[in-house]
């Protein structure tokens, strides 16, 4: 039997969460944000290159001696919940985390070391909403270039590489450059999709697709809770902060017990993320029952995410119904994650199968 784990944060968890915040603030500041979504580049370069190449935080998965920082999941946990936070629009779900753990599972050295420098962007060309062991959609290959349309790939637009399954079996490198990026209508305009259509686009093979795109999606599922953590412990914050200033009738708004319930009851449903997430966390760092603690993780997240950004957007009253207030940035965030890597539900149905226990 394994040792019950410890999740707690650690001392340097803390310290990367105090850094990761603090660069946040600087560069993606709620109005910046807005105003970012609202232009033809949606992903923030800047702010990408200050995590990628100034704190060295898209290396975090990557072994030392390929060039990367050698760490584990936990403490890419950790900059999932600031990202999360901030709703920053960066690619790092999209490319630390499952680019990472595609190229990881196939060995490519030289991709690695790209994507944990910063000097690339990697995208998994899987649609955002499949969940992990799910089919997928694969392109067909001949004489090693490749021909289809791939959809819903998240965060394509700004990729160097993208990672394409194809027919054959096999996962492809392929160029950005040789392969046209459409944008699609997306709910979420922090983390944008595109279509992906590749017309006779050479590809490098880099090994066997399925069991590579199975633990990219398991990777992205489970860390992806810890970004719905970070967005609901955000608005559970600042409404607190809102209703304790907000005044009607003379007292508080926050002092009104109706209002100290609903709040009290998102609480609780925060904290029980925050075990939720850091389990699978710690269980990707680990390897001790990841499936199972994924699982758990997102069949129980993606409620409480949206649950809190309602909440917020409700407890806000009118302003947070305006455009200019970043609730609806949180509220498109949650909706979205909802059922990227797979929904609730999914995960529930997988979680039955792994425990045996089937619905009547």
């Amino acid at each position: 039997m394994s040792a019950q784990p410890d999740l707690l944060y650690s001392e340097e968890e803390e310290a990367l969460r105090s850094a990761v915040r603090d660069l946040l603030a600087d560069h993606c500041d709620a109005p910046g944000v807005i105003a970012r979504t609202e232009s033809d580049a949606p992903h923030d370069l800047t702010a990408w290159k200050a995590l990628a190449d100034g704190m060295g935080l898209a290396g975090l998965l990557v072994p030392e001696e390929l060039g990367g920082q050698g760490a584990t999941h936990r403490e890419v946990a950790v900059v999932l919940e600031e990202l999360g936070r901030a709703v920053a629009p960066v690619p790092y779900l999209t490319s630390a985390v499952v680019a990472t753990e595609a190229l990881l599972a196939v060995g490519d050295a030289e991709l690695l070391g790209r994507l944990a420098s910063g000097r690339a962007v990697g995208a998994l060309a899987v649609a955002l909403h499949t969940a992990p062991g799910a089919p997928f959609k694969a392109v067909h290959v001949e004489e090693g270039v490749l021909q289809g349309e791939l959809t819903g790939i998240a965060d394509a637009a700004a990729a160097d590489v993208l990672l394409v399954p194809a027919d054959d079996g096999g996962l492809y490198a392929v160029d950005a450059q040789a392969v046209t990026v459409t944008p699609q209508v997306a709910f979420d305009l922090t983390r944008p999709l595109a279509t992906v259509t590749l017309a006779g686009a050479p590809g490098r093979r880099l090994g066997d697709a399925a069991p590579a795109v199975r633990r990219a999606l398991r990777a992205g599922a489970g860390l992806l809770a810890s970004e719905q953590l970070g967005l609901a412990d955000w608005t559970l914050t600042e409404t607190v902060r809102y209703l304790k200033e907000r005044k009607q009738f003379n007292r508080p708004v926050g002092g009104f017990q109706a209002l100290k319930h609903r709040l009290a009851q998102l609480w609780l449903e925060v904290v029980n993320l925050r075990a939720a997430a850091r389990g699978a966390a710690d269980a990707l760092a680990t390897g001790q029952d990841v499936d199972i603690a994924v699982a758990v993780a997102q069949a129980y997240a993606a409620g409480v995410a949206v649950h809190a950004a309602e909440e917020a957007l409700q407890l806000h009253a009118g302003i947070g119904m305006t455009w200019e207030h970043p609730i609806h940035l949180y509220l498109k965030r949650a909706k979205a994650d909802s059922i990227a890597y797979g929904t609730a539900g999914a995960h529930r149905e997988a979680l039955a199968d792994m425990v045996d226990l089937q619905a009547p």
